[in-house]
């Protein structure tokens, strides 16, 4: 797998032009080669493509609503063609009822949008956060929605973070969707002072490891997802950086 990292990550670092070439540079000076999207920073894609280009920034995927997707597909996928991503990865659009057939329709949904995606050359995957991971009939919600919509129009991204948040273990839910795995978001859980679960530079906290490169390394994910969506207990630069050298010693490709 190939080491990326989510810009959602960095932010807060895109409010000009100017920022976000700095941002790209930086990213680039501290040996990453790959990203994935969320937004174009409110930047044409074409001028977005640009910066991340010159800075030899390759995007490897997008981060899409399921909604957008559904809703204005002619300009998610022409925008999805101009950075070169044939990979969208959602998150959860919501449902009206919590039960299983609530969860069904949603599953449903979410099918929809892959099905345009896979009428246009391009993979929809879904990404979890905790919430899939409560229950209808003692069946988890990500189960539901994966069990509903075929291998054939939808992949999945395993966050390790969340997993971990919504009570599993990230190792299992690897191995469990190993063949559609498109990627996984690399994400570390620890503790603060003062008892709170905290997102921790990759490697510094208290996920299995081990366990988790073992399990992505025999799946088909190609690659392997950095992403910070705050970082409390450490400078987020430090974060990012303390991330990155602990993936390329574990023997994640950065090339």
């Amino acid at each position: 797998m190939k080491i990326a990292i989510q810009l959602y990550t960095v932010r807060e670092y895109f409010d000009s032009v100017d920022q976000v070439k700095e941002t790209a540079e930086k990213l680039a000076k501290i040996g990453f080669r790959y990203v994935e999207t969320a937004g174009c920073a409110n930047l044409k894609p074409e001028e977005f493509r640009k910066i991340m280009d010159d800075a030899g920034l390759k995007i490897c995927s997008s981060h899409v609503g399921v909604d957008a997707i559904i809703k204005e597909p002619e300009v998610v996928i022409e925008q999805q063609n101009i950075l070169g991503a044939i990979v969208c990865n959602s998150s959860w659009p919501g449902a009206e009822t919590f039960d299983t057939e609530g969860i069904k329709k949603t599953a449903e949904k979410i099918a929809r949008a892959g099905e345009i995606l896979k009428k246009n050359n391009m993979l929809l995957g879904y990404h979890n956060h905790g919430i899939e991971f409560a229950k209808c009939n003692g069946k988890t919600w990500l189960e539901i929605i994966m069990e509903t919509c075929s291998e054939d129009i939808l992949t999945t991204q395993i966050d390790t973070y969340w997993v971990q948040y919504g009570g599993g273990d990230p190792a299992y839910w690897i191995k469990k969707y190993s063949n559609r795995l498109n990627s996984i978001h690399f994400k570390d859980m620890g503790m603060s002072n003062d008892n709170k679960q905290a997102m921790v530079p990759v490697g510094a906290g208290n996920l299995n490891w081990k366990k988790i490169l073992e399990e992505a390394g025999r799946s088909s994910a190609k690659y392997a997802i950095m992403e910070m969506d705050f970082s409390p207990l450490v400078p987020l630069w430090d974060a990012i950086k303390i991330g990155f050298e602990n993936m390329k010693k574990w023997g994640l490709e950065v090339e």
